[in-house]
């Protein structure tokens, strides 16, 4: 990785007027200052904060990344979040990737490591490679995933417990007495969508039934209305849907309203989420109820402790689910 005596090699000047325009100190000229964080820029440097000669003073802030803030459940994460930063003391710095990895690893790569003390993060739907986010680790810097979350980083994580939701959603669809059971699946690779497909898998193995079809694709309703087209192109048809959130779920409603189909009665929806829409759309929807707000705020919880105490070890937090009962899913 890049030090800073290489910044100081490429710009002929000392290690100690590198790490003083660093650390912002008023003996170094706002132009050397800007040269030397342009140049540490372009040669992807990561300050180690146990470095001799660069002392990180806390800021007191933190960087929350996440996809969206335009649906209920990540409005409800950054609440629990602010909330939590608030009782501690720490400003939060929201940053937005519209759910692309290249603006992700933009985000994290051009993010000034020395104004915040540590990171919350909701990966992209897209996201495969990890290599911004293990520079973050190897640069001491604290971090925490939650929601959306890689495999393979060794790191905090804080996540609902979609492996029993998904179960949850599959056990009350069979009790209702559906047997063709189609499940609507998110973007391949994302660990969310692997825990709620093998969760409907391993519960219909349970009962003897086999998958009726499992459609990868977006969040969006319109998702949805697509993976319904698809599934409703051959001659038999699914009896019941269980969708990986509840903007697909409302998805589906509307395009079996559109067609006439009863829902409930023929053919039976579950989601995963409890938005607030799934209380207003007719019928109102049936889902597994996800604790957004406790996220936020028990991501917060752990983040603060890496802040705060160097040798924290990792956590892996999974917060329980609840299915929540309403008309798409009753036969009569």
């Amino acid at each position: 990785m890049t030090t800073i005596k290489d910044i100081a090699r490429e710009l002929g000047i000392s290690v100690a007027t590198v790490s003083r325009a660093m650390r912002d100190t008023y003996d170094v000229s706002a132009e050397t200052r800007k040269l030397v964080l342009d140049t540490a820029a372009k040669m992807n440097y990561r300050p180690n904060f146990n470095a001799t000669g660069l002392v990180k003073s806390g800021t007191h802030k933190i960087a929350v990344i996440i996809p969206a803030i335009t649906n209920y459940y990540f409005s409800t994460v950054i609440t629990g979040i602010q909330e939590y930063a608030l009782e501690k003391n720490y400003q939060v710095m929201l940053y937005l990737t519209n759910d692309s990895a290249y603006w992700e690893t933009k985000v994290v790569r051009e993010l000034s490591l020395s104004s915040v003390d540590g990171l919350l993060v909701c990966i992209t739907c897209e996201t495969t490679d990890l290599s911004h986010f293990q520079e973050l680790i190897e640069a001491d810097m604290p971090l925490v995933f939650f929601d959306r979350v890689p495999d393979t980083i060794n790191t905090s994580m804080v996540v609902q417990d979609d492996y029993t939701g998904a179960c949850k959603a599959t056990e009350h669809l069979i009790a209702q007495g559906y047997t063709r059971i189609a499940h609507l699946a998110g973007p391949r690779g994302l660990n969310l969508t692997q825990q709620r497909m093998q969760g409907y898998m391993d519960t219909l193995k349970r009962h003897n039934l086999e998958s009726f079809g499992i459609i990868h694709s977006g969040f969006s309703d319109e998702n949805g209305r697509q993976d319904m087209q698809m599934l409703f192109n051959g001659d038999v048809k699914p009896d019941a849907i269980f969708s990986v959130n509840d903007r697909k779920a409302i998805g589906a409603i509307l395009w079996l309203r559109e067609r006439h189909i009863p829902v409930g009665a023929e053919v039976g929806v579950i989601g995963f989420t409890n938005d607030p829409t799934s209380k207003i759309i007719s019928p109102s929807l049936s889902t597994i109820a996800e604790p957004a707000y406790e996220i936020g705020r028990t991501s917060c919880e752990v983040l603060i402790r890496h802040i705060q105490k160097q040798n924290y070890p990792a956590q892996e937090i999974s917060l329980p689910t609840e299915l929540i009962v309403r008309e798409s899913t009753k036969r009569s």
